[in-house]
């Protein structure tokens, strides 16, 4: 089985190096892949001096690797780079669908970073003409740290600084920081680990919540001990306990590899790829005031014995939100009220009728839903619904819990249904070699 791979991006002025001690304590748990940013690390910066073209080269050294599932973990300027790479995946750019979530670690967010001018001016005034001097790079690295790094940390450090490429520095400080891409950022589906050092200061708890998490839709916040800016360094360990806890239960429930690398084919038209990576995300908590909780937890019950081997709280929430956003599949029974109406009535009614639907044992909840569909189920006083509008309900219930599992794109791989890649090229898409019963073509899924 294929590990789960962390593309390690590191801060302004350090390299590849910086992530040493986080791979050693992470072990063999993920295949890291740590970079250097052009320009940094003894590297060039070449054309790679604006976000475009960053972004740009992160995605082919990803789409090089062709990995199924992987995360995006940027420090500082590194986490503005990975977040603009996670919208492109979000918009179902070829090559990215196995993203499975980010880390942004003291990240530079999508807008403009927080800075005094007085401290911008210094900074660029060291590469001015040329390398800085050392006692500028300590300046930058103390600076940066809560306590002093030592020994080997702290000389790798201020060595990063001084054969970082001038150009690359100052295209960071003049430009790429100041860039306004939170348009680009809204709205990422993908979960976000976010982590700010205690001792940080504009990059901060308080900066990484008002300028980072908005543009994650599943966002959880950490914040490091003991530690300010340069958390790879100061804290490696506590930082690799934290990604590892985070994301390996994420890679546990990723698509599995051969589907990624399907929906990641050129044959997958960009929409539809975008909308069933839409499709996988985790849902959106409901509000109380959109579905009470007692409904919930009923529909999670329901999940449970309906579709048996599926996430029931995952797919009774997914359930929910279709129920709240009144989605339908176009027709209802004359008989029931409207659907909003019929599914609380039938709820609760279920619920009374049980003393407590989710109390029973799965036997005898399945028991009472066979009375339910065959009419002989005896409805608690006040019950809304007659015993065939109960019926009529459920039917409805079990229609809309199957379709919705199956739309999922978890689904699809389950039962090996490949036909969404029929339509990468449009109007002249390649379709399909072979229609004759018992023979597929070499890119379909095998069941």
């Amino acid at each position: 089985m294929q590990r789960p791979v962390l593309f390690l991006l590191h801060s302004l002025g350090a390299s590849h190096r910086e992530w040493r001690a986080v791979q050693r304590a992470l072990g063999e748990q993920f295949e890291c892949v740590a970079l250097d940013i052009p320009g940094f690390g003894g590297t060039a910066a070449g054309n790679a001096t604006d976000i475009d073209a960053l972004v740009d080269w992160f995605q082919q050294e990803v789409t090089a690797r062709a990995p199924t599932c992987w995360f995006a973990v940027g420090h500082s300027m590194g986490g503005k780079i990975a977040t603009l790479l996670a919208a492109r995946s979000r918009d179902g750019v070829q090559g990215l669908a196995g993203l499975s979530g980010v880390v942004l670690v003291a990240a530079s967010p999508p807008c403009p970073e927080p800075m005094q001018e007085a401290r911008r001016a210094k900074m660029l005034d060291w590469f001015a003409t040329g390398a800085p001097t050392r006692a500028h790079a300590e300046e930058f690295i103390d600076a940066n740290t809560h306590r002093p790094l030592a020994g080997a940390a702290r000389e790798g450090a201020i060595v990063d600084v001084l054969r970082t490429d001038p150009i690359a520095w100052r295209a960071w400080l003049e430009r790429g920081s100041r860039e306004h891409r939170q348009h680009q950022a809204a709205h990422l589906r993908v979960p976000a680990l976010i982590i700010a050092g205690a001792e940080d200061g504009d990059l901060g708890e308080a900066g990484q919540r008002a300028l980072n998490v908005p543009h994650y839709l599943h966002a959880s916040v950490d914040v490091v001990p003991d530690a300010a800016h340069l958390i790879p360094l100061e804290q490696p360990d506590w930082l690799a306990q934290r990604i590892a806890a985070w994301a390996l239960p994420l890679a546990a429930s990723a698509l599995p590899a051969a589907f990624v690398q399907l929906l990641d084919a050129e044959r997958v038209a960009p929409r539809m790829r975008a909308r069933l990576l839409a499709r996988h995300a985790t849902p959106l908590p409901l509000q109380e005031s959109a579905l009470p909780a007692r409904h919930l937890a009923v529909l999670t019950a329901l999940a449970a014995r309906l579709v048996p081997g599926a996430d029931a709280a995952d797919l009774a929430l997914r359930v929910g939100h279709a129920l709240v956003n009144q989605e339908s599949d176009g027709w209802r029974f004359a008989d029931l009220p409207a659907d909003a109406d019929a599914w609380a009535q039938a709820l609760d009614q279920l619920d009374a009728a049980a003393n407590g639907f989710t109390t029973l044992d799965a036997a005898a909840q399945h028991a009472l839903l066979d009375q339910v569909q065959r009419q002989s189920a005896i409805a608690p006083p006040g019950g809304a619904l007659d015993p065939a509008q109960w019926a009529q309900w459920f039917e409805d219930a079990r229609a809309l819990f199957a379709r919705t599992w199956m739309s999922l794109p978890s689904t699809w791989a389950s039962i090996g249904y490949d036909g969404f890649a029929v339509g990468g090229k449009g109007a002249h898409s390649q379709g399909y070699e072979h229609t004759e019963a018992g023979t597929i073509d070499a890119w379909q899924l095998r069941c």
